[in-house]
């Protein structure tokens, strides 16, 4: 309460009302919330669609909806009786787990050397990490395919149908722009470390193996993650080499459901995304604290 010093009632001090209070909240903060609000609508409406119409009992195209009718698992249960899902699940794992595996490994030996060491060449292998960089890697499709149909008759076991074959491929795609980002994450390592191990008598592989690796966790994090998430939704080079049904990768298998028949087996497919999505947010749920550390830190210097 306030006095009145002219001798007059005692007067409450002025309030500004709920509305006005509101409006400068909308004003200052609400646009955020609200912007935030829409953004995760967006995001959400095409995961609740595919869950709508993976409960669907129908199993259709045309009766899926965003809110279901009812739910069953009618569709789950066709898609591993029907169709060798098991199968498609398992190579789509190895795929992206052999890849991820062997990048990580393979990166981070040559981003060690390029970043270490003083060799003849070493800049033009930089340049040319570059370079390969900015093609995308179906353009030498026709090159591949050619390639690996001499390869097979040679060596079958990495011939067309064979998971070595298409990982070959794999890993020539991923090794070029991995090693870069890497190399720039070895870069930020003091320099200090190498030299005093070394003078202890520790050999190359003991410093890269017990000193750099534990250091740049985060980048082998982030590297494995992308490079997982990138090998498991592949489809356009998992086309071309995979041919025998036994062979095909998830996404092969999935669009082989509805490539025909796309309306009757919707049921099946959008069960199939979902399982497909599940090892991707595993992986995410797990290395989620090294990727903010692991994308940034490698751009600090290069």
């Amino acid at each position: 309460m306030a006095v009145d010093t002219s001798g007059g009632a005692v007067r409450a001090p002025y309030r500004r009302g709920t509305g006005v209070r509101l409006g400068l909240w909308a004003r200052r903060k609400g646009w955020r919330h609200l912007v935030m609000l829409v953004v995760v609508a967006f995001a959400l409406f095409p995961v609740m669609f595919v869950v709508s119409a993976a409960l669907n009992p129908l199993g259709t195209l045309s009766s899926a909806q965003l809110w279901p009718s009812g739910a069953s698992l009618e569709n789950a249960v066709d898609l591993f009786r029907k169709t060798p899902f098991v199968t498609w699940y398992a190579n789509s794992l190895f795929f992206a787990v052999a890849n991820a595996t062997v990048t990580v490994l393979f990166s981070a030996l040559a981003a060690y050397a390029f970043s270490r060491m003083r060799f003849q060449g070493r800049r033009v292998g930089l340049l040319g990490l570059l370079v390969i960089q900015m093609f995308p890697q179906f353009l030498a499709i026709v090159a591949i395919y050619l390639m690996f149909s001499n390869i097979g008759d040679y060596y079958p076991v990495v011939g067309f149908d064979t998971r070595w074959g298409l990982l070959l491929v794999y890993l020539g795609g991923a090794l070029s722009i991995n090693t870069w980002l890497m190399k720039g994450f070895f870069d930020t390592v003091p320099k200090e470390l190498d030299e005093s191990a070394q003078m202890d008598g520790a050999s190359h592989a003991q410093v890269f193996f017990r000193i750099m690796l534990p250091l740049v966790t985060p980048v082998l994090a982030i590297v494995a993650l992308l490079v997982f998430i990138a090998t498991i939704n592949e489809f356009l080079l998992a086309s071309v080499f995979l041919r025998d049904t036994d062979a095909k990768t998830l996404g092969l298998g999935l669009y082989q459901l509805v490539a025909s028949q796309r309306n009757a087996n919707f049921g099946m497919f959008a069960v199939g995304a979902i399982m497909l999505s599940l090892p991707t947010l595993a992986v995410f749920w797990f290395l989620q604290r090294y990727i903010t550390e692991g994308l940034t830190a490698g751009a600090v210097k290069g």
